[in-house]
């Protein structure tokens, strides 16, 4: 009986790796929240706006701003509540001018990924512009690893996709930068906004792709490569333009660490709560092919 047994212990051993990938849900975590979604009631007061953040199940943040406070003050209402900071959020010029800083105050806050979401530059994007920019990437990640051992990422803007060659100036930077010491955050609705695939370039990029923002365009709005938009064309997730669950079936298999919320409108009070349903609804009723 144990010799007939044994190969089918082994078919099912074999098998048990396919089982578990059918059975994934498509989105894979709690998302997290960035900031800026809540910018203006935390530039008001932090400590009440991290407990409206915590009360919507939100353990998990992207920082554009110490909103006033120190690092470590904001890490002290952040552990108070147990909520993490795994991304810090900085301007282009800060990097530039003061990245030790950055860095410390990163690793206070407790986050592993210094990320910055605008590139300096006159329109339209150039080719010029975009060979600084690699050369100044290329820079910022190998200190904020070599030194303090954290993630530099890019977070796209929509501007970057001018055509270039076979492709557009953001294919440029992705395939110059040093995948030791540059990755990326995709911001979907500023991959979709200026006419890319989300879904296509995450499948093209993989793991290039750390990081994501999460946020739909409303029906009827035509993009274009400015890199701006109405804060209210921001809608809840699954409301819009985008295909939500295409994205996220690309996200996971691309790797993507964290997953956070922004929603620029003044409809958060709403939106958020819809968006965040939205995803649990993803999560039980959908599953990763």
């Amino acid at each position: 009986m144990k010799k007939l047994l044994y190969p089918f212990v082994l078919l099912l051993a074999g098998m048990a790796p396919l089982m578990a990938q059918k059975g994934k849900a498509l989105f894979p975590d709690k998302p997290g929240m960035v900031s800026y979604t809540y910018r203006k009631s935390l530039g008001k007061d932090v400590a009440a706006t991290l407990d409206t953040i915590k009360a919507l199940g939100i353990t998990d943040m992207e920082f554009s701003s110490l909103f006033g406070k120190t690092s470590q003050e904001l890490r002290n209402l952040l552990d108070a509540r147990g909520i993490k900071c795994s991304s810090f959020g900085v301007g282009y010029t800060d990097l530039t001018n003061k990245i030790d800083e950055v860095a410390k105050n990163a690793q206070t806050l407790g986050a592993r990924f210094v990320r910055v979401a605008w590139i300096p530059h006159q329109a339209p994007f150039t080719l010029a512009t975009a060979q600084k920019t690699v050369e100044d990437f290329n820079r910022f990640g190998k200190i904020l690893k070599d030194k303090y051992g954290l993630t530099f990422c890019y977070h796209n803007h929509g501007y970057e996709f001018q055509p270039h060659e076979n492709g557009t100036l953001f294919d440029y930077i992705v395939q110059n930068t040093d995948p030791e010491y540059v990755s990326f955050e995709m911001d979907i609705l500023w991959t979709f906004f200026p006419g890319q695939d989300p879904a296509a370039l995450l499948n093209k990029y993989g793991n290039r792709f750390k990081l994501m923002h999460l946020k739909d365009l409303k029906k009827g709005v035509v993009g274009n490569l400015s890199g701006g938009t109405s804060p209210e064309n921001d809608v809840a997730l699954g409301t819009g333009q985008i295909d939500i669950p295409a994205v996220l079936n690309a996200a996971r298999k691309a790797g993507v660490e964290h997953y956070y919320i922004e929603d620029e409108s003044a409809n958060i009070a709403t939106q958020v709560p819809q968006t965040i349903t939205y995803l649990k609804n993803l999560k039980k009723n959908k599953t990763h092919r």
